[in-house]
């Protein structure tokens, strides 16, 4: 797939770290540039991601905003108008924190599901725009396994904000597939990686290993791989799907 993308302009939000930062590079490696990357709050870690992806041979530039508060969505929303992106991937969500159904409060509701849903939904339909005017695009969203099972302890919030994703998947691939642009989604099972060490014990980690039938966890480059597949010729009849990538946790 070396160079299959060259010239194109991509956008990964989330990219600081974790499966976004995996992308940036693996985006890179297949010809991407620039490779536009977005961060909450992690400089260090979105300056590491663009001199991995500079070295994988593409041009960067790093855009800070908070996706958590409905200012920052618009702020980096008139951002993505000015980049007009030719591959979109909605990458950044967060837990936030575990949190159960009597302790959960407004405040956390509307901070998941800013960060995971609505910043998607309008990040989408600015890059959509020129998308649109070109008749192609590329836009892939990262749902998860909590979709499908509800997530572990705490996580209701965070699994529904990610089944929305699902769902939004599907809706905006009925829209714009018409229009040239293909629009798909992944969905990691329990990956190796900051996320979990935020917000999972090294117990739940291994009982969930034990359940998978590929026996370990998920590395952010083997999502970041499905990514780029997904906007790859290899994958052009491919519209509105979820993938689940989760070494057999989680089967369809």
């Amino acid at each position: 797939m070396s160079s299959e993308l060259q010239g194109k302009t991509a956008l990964v939000t989330g990219a600081s770290r974790g499966i976004g930062a995996a992308t940036a590079t693996a985006l890179a490696r297949a010809g991407a540039s620039p490779v536009v990357i977005h961060y909450g709050g992690y400089r260090d870690g979105a300056e590491a991601a663009a001199r991995a992806a500079h070295d994988a041979g593409a041009a960067t530039d790093i855009i800070e905003a908070d996706l958590s508060r409905m200012e920052g969505i618009e702020s980096f929303v008139a951002r993505v108008r000015e980049i007009q992106p030719e591959i979109l991937v909605n990458n950044a969500g967060s837990l936030v924190k575990r949190c159960t159904l009597m302790d959960f409060t407004p405040e956390l509701f509307d901070t998941v599901m800013n960060l995971n849903v609505k910043s998607c939904w309008f990040i989408a339909q600015a890059a959509a725009a020129a998308m649109i005017r070109r008749q192609s695009g590329y836009i892939v969203n990262v749902s998860s396994v909590a979709a499908r099972n509800g997530g572990g302890p705490g996580a209701t919030i965070y699994a529904a904000a990610k089944a929305a994703i699902a769902a939004i998947t599907k809706g905006l691939a009925k829209e714009l597939a018409p229009r040239g642009i293909r629009v798909n989604a992944v969905s990691p099972g329990t990956v190796d990686n900051h996320f979990h060490e935020q917000f999972s014990t090294r117990q739940m980690l291994d009982s969930i290993v034990a359940a998978i039938p590929a026996g370990s966890l998920g590395t952010n480059e083997e999502v970041a791989d499905l990514i780029v597949f997904l906007c790859s010729q290899g994958a052009r009849y491919i519209h509105g799907q979820t993938i689940e990538i989760n070494g057999g946790q989680w089967m369809v």
